[in-house]
């Protein structure tokens, strides 16, 4: 029983960890794409 537990609980770390891996990632597309915006937007005449 106790490696059923130790199992779910490294799925559950690990599936965590992804997560929180893609919304870090979309995070900083975001900021990337507010300066492109801003680049564009400074550069039109």
């Amino acid at each position: 029983m106790a490696y059923l537990f130790a199992a779910y609980a490294v799925f559950w770390a690990l599936t965590f960890a992804y997560v929180f891996s893609i919304a870090s990632r979309q995070k900083r597309l975001e900021r990337e794409i507010e300066v492109l915006t801003s680049a564009l937007k400074s550069e039109e005449p």
